[in-house]
């Protein structure tokens, strides 16, 4: 198939264009680079563009008849959708519906988006699965929860097409060293404990050590990064096959609390590192796990790395080869 990537010079979006072309597809890629690296889109083609320039949009789908496309081009840091919620909305929502009204315009049917378990907000129960109540607590959450709600108007009114896949957490890298994880600022816990490990930072901060969990600190879900972009590459397979819109959670379903994550890093590495306990952060949950079943019935779905050892070396030997050197 032809399909586009926005966002793919991104983490997760870079190993969905690797996965994608190593499964046949045309791919290309659509991206600003605000966030995104030049070098990690290794495979097809590439257009530096926003998403919401209808211009850069109607020459893309006017120049290839694409068969689907991939959104990964949304901004994810819960914080800083606090402090800036009017970005988080332009972006997220204004820029989307931007992208989706193109998509009608050319008549591109199949659209598979990058959604969150953030649309949750605090959970009644877990494992959290697709039925659970969805009252997001940020405006990244807000968000997300906004476009799956326009998805499903617009399938009724256009017939357009949407898988939604909501990730806990995602994370560890392309275990042949290609591409790995790396924001400005890092916020997610393995990489910045990585870092430690490493010595490119002075020490990992835990917020919050009295949680009602066994250890006392937080307990999440990890889901590698390949195991995501292959929940992407069979949901587009399902709902072609299928013509319909789907929406899935993915995770391990199995949670590690931060102290395991800790423990699991010195095992990696090798090196030991100052660990700084600080208080509580507001709207952290004490755990946060999904419930992937209904994505291992309906899509075969099932995570090659199940184990968060094996997560954490590719991370870690991404952090070693790559950004050490850098």
């Amino acid at each position: 198939m032809k399909i586009l990537v926005v966002g793919g010079a991104g983490y997760i979006g870079s190993h969905m264009v690797k996965q994608l072309a190593s499964k046949g597809h045309d791919v290309t890629t659509l991206d600003n680079l605000s966030y995104g690296y030049r070098d990690a889109v290794k495979y097809g083609e590439f257009t530096e563009g926003d998403l919401g320039d209808e211009a850069v949009l109607d020459a893309l789908f006017k120049s290839t008849r694409f068969d689907a496309v991939m959104h990964f081009a949304g901004f994810i840091q819960v914080g800083e959708s606090v402090i800036k919620p009017a970005m988080y909305y332009h972006n997220n929502v204004v820029n989307t519906l931007t992208l989706l009204d193109a998509m009608i315009r050319h008549e591109v049917k199949n659209f598979i988006f990058s959604s969150t378990a953030a649309i949750f907000g605090e959970p009644d129960y877990t494992p959290i699965d697709e039925k659970h109540s969805k009252q997001p607590i940020n405006p990244y959450g807000h968000s997300k929860l906004m476009i799956e709600q326009v998805l499903d108007d617009y399938d009724r009114a256009y017939g357009l097409r949407s898988t939604c896949l909501r990730y806990f957490n995602a994370a560890g890298a392309d275990p042949g060293g290609e591409l790995g994880e790396r924001h400005i600022p890092e916020t997610h816990l393995i990489p910045l404990i990585l870092q430690a490990a490493s010595g490119r930072r002075e020490d990992i901060k835990v917020f919050g050590s009295d949680y009602p969990t066994d250890d006392g600190t937080c307990i999440r879900d990890y889901i590698h990064i390949n195991d995501l972009c292959e929940a992407h590459s069979l949901g587009l397979q399902h709902m072609i096959e299928n013509d319909r819109s789907a929406r899935f959670n993915l995770g391990n379903g199995k949670g590690f609390s931060v102290k395991e994550v800790i423990d699991i890093a010195r095992e990696v590495s090798g090196n030991n590192f100052k660990v700084s306990y600080e208080p509580r952060r507001d709207g952290d949950p004490a755990i946060l796990v999904a419930d992937a079943t209904l994505a291992r019935q309906d899509l075969g779905w099932k995570p090659r790395f199940a184990d968060l050892k094996d997560i954490v070396e590719t991370a870690w030997h991404w952090e070693t080869t790559f950004l050490c050197k850098q």
